[in-house]
């Protein structure tokens, strides 16, 4: 199982849901592998130890075909991370967007499957549609698409709908998606606005469960941890258990 966390719009929560989705699994199921395809690397820095060599990096895949396996770290508690370094940057200047570029991550992915003991794989993508963001569509079984609970951010989710449809004529198969309400606020009218509209629009596609606004998601990854470890009675760590609790139950998490 393959997810891709990606929205084009930033600040809606997808290194955070990475994060938590990944440390939920962990304590259920089993370790995960987390790739940090977003040149930013902010997974890789709430690991705590993001590479200073590129070479080090998810990058070497790109230019040098660094095997995965090569690049793998230890993240205590939720498996193993490819970690990423802001030379991930020139990826789309550097090898344009031809089939071979496109499918690099998916076919080093099943080499890495290959070889190693496979896992369950969560990749947090950059906030943009270039070249890394594609890799991991083509490589993903579903995507979940992160909305802060606001108009702007639901505008956004339509243009990914829009993006997904049109990448599906060359995937040729539908790209399984969930729209997941984060920083819901139930004090704001706004946030049950969006929520209907989004339901309206998106139908099943949308998650039942929301991300509240919640002050131990926002400052877990400032300490280098995820909600579960930072404050497991939290209104957030429940969101998160509920939401793994849901895609496990409607198939869309497979193991």
């Amino acid at each position: 199982m393959r997810i891709a966390v990606f929205n084009q719009k930033g600040g809606v929560g997808k290194t955070t849901t990475t994060l938590n989705l990944a440390a939920g699994l962990a304590l259920r199921y089993h370790p995960i592998r987390l790739i940090d395809l977003d040149p930013q690397a902010h997974l890789s820095a709430i690991h705590g130890s993001p590479p200073s060599d590129w070479r080090q990096s998810i990058y070497a895949h790109y230019p040098e075909g660094t095997p995965l396996g090569d690049l793998e770290v230890d993240w205590e508690g939720l498996g193993r991370l490819i970690p990423s370094h802001s030379e991930l940057m020139k990826v789309d200047s550097a090898f344009g967007k031809g089939p071979e570029v496109l499918e690099k991550l998916n076919r080093g992915l099943r080499e890495l499957d290959r070889t190693l003991p496979r896992r369950a794989t969560l990749i947090d993508c950059c906030p943009y549609l270039g070249v890394l963001s594609l890799n991991a569509i083509f490589a993903a079984d579903g995507l979940i698409v992160p909305v802060s609970s606001d108009y702007l951010s639901m505008r956004g989710a339509e243009q990914v709908e829009r993006t997904l449809k049109s990448l599906e004529r060359v995937l040729l198969r539908r790209v399984e998606r969930r729209y997941l309400l984060t920083r819901f606020d139930r004090r704001r009218r706004m946030s049950f606005d969006v929520e209907a509209r989004m339901r309206e629009r998106f139908g099943r596609d949308v998650c039942e469960t929301t991300i509240a606004e919640n002050v131990a998601v926002a400052e877990s990854p400032a300490m280098n941890r995820d909600i579960f470890a930072h404050d497991a009675k939290s209104r957030g760590a429940e969101d998160y258990a509920a939401l793994i609790e849901e895609l496990a139950a409607t198939r869309f998490l497979r193991f």
